[in-house]
């Protein structure tokens, strides 16, 4: 045990030092060494004792916890009843001797003579000194009393155990109050919004990748890779509807939510979130192909082009399902040129709605991540871990933010790497209050070459071979928030509503499906708003024996058209079809009609045949709506208002602009397919599709509409409307 050093000098004499004691009713025995700790102890002060040295206090924790501390009893007083004390001057001890009383300079010299045996007696009324007049306050404590706070941390002693306490609790409570609790995601509230930065932006994609770019701009430079290197700001938010949104409800319970159209134009009630992205820094780099005959090899010299870019994406989600209605994509880009654009996608779409099909959840890297979405109500601390719409995610600890501590948590696309499709993840940094993550750095790699599927199997690689195109696609960027702002009503999802739309009305009847796949030759057309529709110009091969003779070949022998194509010049029509023979042999021939089938009204143009495999499979196409009805479903302009627009592909009156042509496609797996297909799960179904087009110049702007619907139920699966100069 360590005390405090013995070498105390006081420059008083032993004498006052020995009144001193006396005064505070301390004994008086030992050197003046011992005399000055013992004041020391009692609570006097150094500079009252005269101490010129400095003290040493090497540890003051293992003295008190050595030394027996007698804890006196605690009186909390309340500081507003104290009444403050006159201190009263001390009294001046009295010597009993034959000598009269001696007076304030006598006594040192009476204590220094060390006359000790003398007897000590307090003043009273025999004493004709003056007295000193003392004001007690009504709440003093006689010496039996309990002492107070106060007078317990002039104890020399308690006073360091109560520093020490003091530290010990703020520390405590530093560390414990500094601690991230864990918690689960918030649910969203309509009129939430987040701004963000958007940091190291960069979207690059080759060869067959590059439909995903080049099909919203056209363009006549054959490019085999296309880089997007971007930076800006960006805002996430739920639109907080109101009372105009619910005509068709009985009461404003869903007040909040938004009425939207779905693909067969029915009304239903949803959440609508809303992502800006506002590039102030966009450039694209083009590489272009090899000029020399003979060569295929992509340029490594790039052709950069700068400006700005801005796009608005909108979601639609129904309320009681939660499935995707529809998403909607506005976007504006100044490169060299001025384009503009809509993407309209109903279901499954959106910006990468095609690899949205193959994992669900791959839209998550476009925009700040919804936490419940992801992770739904699991507690995030650390080393939580779960799985959610393809996603694998882990906590990882936390990490350190500005001067705020989040938790992280990286996540990863299993449905990606199972497929050997390549690789994407994300790294989140997570807050409790923000129902999106706060920061989220995203890396994608989705590539069919071998180096990146590694450890597949031979069976996922086909499938990969199936799926992706050539080429490569990759993506990485970083969005951090800058604001929040909270709604106050939450999102209510599972609940029904008043006007919703049923399965009876989603679904044709049976009588309206024809089953032309086992013995038809196309798919029924009927149409009247055509000047020659599909079943004139089946009718008008008959006069083009000699020039399409394999087309009339492989019809007349089983085979069918699962493509065909309508295109309009005036009052002369050319035609597109697309065959297919039992043998799988399938080509191409193109005609022009300028009236009813007839020797002279049915003009031969081209002819061609198929390199790439085209599968002849009856059994998987399947039964669809005439494209008659499928017209006029797309003509109710209560249903599709854009469609019967000027930017449409319906004039007022219900006519097809003069532009206008459509098609249809007939998809069905083939024995290789099927084989792939087989081995991860059931073969499936064919598809049949209906597209309609329309290019034209308008107030020097060049403008393109297309639009794709399902021909089993009429359903539109999305339109593109792209405009540039």
């Amino acid at each position: 045990m360590k005390r405090l050093s013995d070498d105390l000098k006081s420059s008083l004499t032993a004498a006052k030092l020995k009144a001193l004691c006396i005064l505070n009713d301390l004994p008086t025995s030992g050197n003046k060494s011992d005399l000055v700790s013992r004041l020391l102890e009692s609570g006097l002060s150094r500079e009252e004792l005269g101490i010129e040295a400095e003290v040493v206090i090497e540890e003051v924790i293992d003295a008190v916890i050595e030394e027996e501390v007698i804890q006196p009893s605690l009186s909390l007083e309340d500081d507003d009843t104290l009444t403050p004390e006159v201190e009263p001057e001390p009294q001046k001890p009295i010597v009993e001797s034959n000598d009269e009383q001696t007076d304030d300079s006598s006594l040192d010299d009476v204590l220094d003579a060390e006359v000790l045996d003398a007897e000590f007696v307090t003043l009273d009324e025999e004493v004709k000194a003056p007295k000193t007049v003392v004001t007690q306050s009504t709440t003093s404590k006689s010496s039996g009393d309990a002492a107070t706070l106060l007078d317990m941390i002039k104890q020399p002693k308690i006073a360091a155990v109560f520093v020490v306490v003091l530290i010990l609790g703020a520390g405590t409570w530093y560390y414990f109050n500094n601690q991230l609790e864990p918690f689960t995601a918030d649910t969203l509230r309509y009129g939430d919004e987040m701004t963000y930065t958007i940091s190291d932006g960069d979207f690059m994609a080759s060869e067959g990748f590059l439909d995903l770019v080049l099909d919203q701009i056209e363009t006549e430079d054959d490019i085999c890779k296309l880089r997007l290197l971007f930076d800006g700001t960006g805002d996430i938010s739920i639109s907080n509807g109101d009372s105009s949104q619910l005509t068709s409800q009985t009461s404003l319970d869903r007040l909040g939510a938004v009425s939207a159209k779905g693909g067969q134009g029915m009304d239903w009630l949803t959440v609508e979130s809303v992502s800006e992205y506002d590039f102030s820094a966009f450039t694209i780099q083009r590489h272009l192909r090899s000029s020399i005959p003979g060569s295929s090899a992509c340029s490594d010299f790039p052709a950069s082009v700068s400006g700005t870019a801005d796009l608005v994406s909108t979601q639609w989600t129904e309320l009681r399902d939660r499935a995707s209605i529809g998403t909607a994509v506005d976007w504006n880009l100044n490169v060299e040129d001025t384009y503009q654009g809509n993407l309209m996608t109903f279901g499954v779409g959106g910006i990468l709605g095609d690899l949205d099909t193959l994992s669900p959840g791959f839209s998550m890297l476009l925009q700040p991540v919804e936490l419940q979405e992801l992770l739904a109500n699991d507690y995030i601390d650390d080393g939580a871990s779960g799985s959610r719409l393809g996603w694998d995610w882990r906590v990882l600890g936390t990490e350190t933010l500005g001067s705020t501590e989040m938790w992280k948590i990286v996540a990863t696309n299993q449905d990606v790497q199972e497929l050997c499709l390549g690789s994407a993840s994300m790294t989140l940094l997570v807050e409790e209050g923000n129902p999106w993550a706060t920061k989220q750095t995203v890396n994608v790699v989705i590539s069919g070459s071998d180096s990146n599927r590694q450890g597949c199997s031979t069976t996922t690689k086909l499938l990969g071979d199936y799926v992706l195109p050539d080429g490569e696609l990759t993506m990485s960027h970083t969005f951090q928030k800058s604001s929040l702002s909270r709604g106050s009503k939450g999102l209510e999802f599972g609940l029904s509503y008043d006007a919703r739309p049923q399965a009876n009305e989603l679904s044709p009847n049976d009588n309206d499906l024809n089953d032309w796949g086992p013995n038809g030759e196309h798919m029924p057309d009927d149409s009247s708003l055509r000047t020659h529709n599909l079943e004139a110009a089946i009718d008008c091969l008959d006069y083009l024996q000699s020039s399409a003779s394999g087309a009339v070949a492989a019809l007349d022998d089983g085979g069918y058209v699962w493509r065909a194509i309508d295109q309009q010049f005036g009052t002369n029509t050319q035609w597109n079809i697309s065959w297919i023979a039992t043998d799988d042999i399938a080509g191409w021939v193109t005609f022009n009609m300028t009236g009813a089938p007839s020797q002279e009204n049915c003009q031969f143009d081209k002819k061609g045949s198929y390199d790439e495999t085209v599968s002849y499979n009856r059994e998987f196409i399947p039964k669809v709506l005439n494209l008659s009805m499928i017209e006029a479903s797309l003509l109710d302009s209560t249903r599709f208002p854009v469609l019967t627009s000027d930017q449409g592909l319906f004039t007022s009156s219900g006519t097809y602009h003069p532009e206008s042509r459509i098609g249809y496609l007939v998809v069905v797996p083939g024995s290789g397919i099927n084989t792939i297909l087989t081995n991860i799960g059931d073969a499936t179904d064919g598809a049949c599709t209906v597209d309609i087009s329309r290019d034209w110049t308008e107030d020097g702007w060049n403008k393109q509409f297309n639009l794709i619907a399902d021909a089993t139920d009429g359903r539109i699966i999305g339109w593109n409307y792209v405009m540039n100069t």
